[in-house]
């Protein structure tokens, strides 16, 4: 009785051990997916758009760590020809590993510090030329004096 007990009980407890291994077996799958192919997969969609984003005159730096200018780029051989300081090399479009500068990064860049020479206030403007006048004072006031000093020679 006991032997036939335990064969009923040894079986009901391996049923549950395969739900259980499938389970685990499952949950690794979706661990590998949230972890490993998920981010590999934006990874990829973000190079993507950057490569898309490509136009001549964007710095960019390459997987060799090579960093240049798009002279130009052609999309039926996905290539791009880089300028490195005069010396034009031709790349593969997958070796650009990143974007450096934009052209219109460099134009919004040339744009804001233009901006931001205006003074923000008067009170800003005014204390530079303060400062500025006691110093051409001195100047007219040295000269002055060694022209006193001169004339009583």
């Amino acid at each position: 009785m006991n032997s036939l007990t335990f064969g009923i009980l040894g079986a009901a407890n391996s049923g549950a051990s395969s739900y259980s291994g499938i389970i685990l077996i499952l949950l690794m799958i979706a661990l590998m997916y949230f972890f490993m192919i998920r981010p590999q997969q934006k990874q990829r969609k973000q190079h993507q758009d950057m490569m898309s984003n490509l136009h001549p005159g964007d710095e960019v730096v390459t997987i060799g760590r090579l960093h240049g200018k798009i002279d130009s780029i052609n999309q039926a051989d996905r290539t791009v020809t880089l300028d490195c300081e005069g010396i034009y090399l031709t790349f593969d479009m997958v070796a650009i590993a990143r974007v450096v500068k934009t052209k219109s990064n460099d134009n919004a860049a040339a744009a804001q510090p233009a901006a931001s020479d205006a003074p923000a206030s008067s009170a800003e403007s005014t204390q530079p030329a303060e400062s500025a006048e006691p110093a051409d004072d001195d100047k007219t006031a040295d000269s002055a004096a060694s022209q006193a000093d001169d004339q009583e020679k």
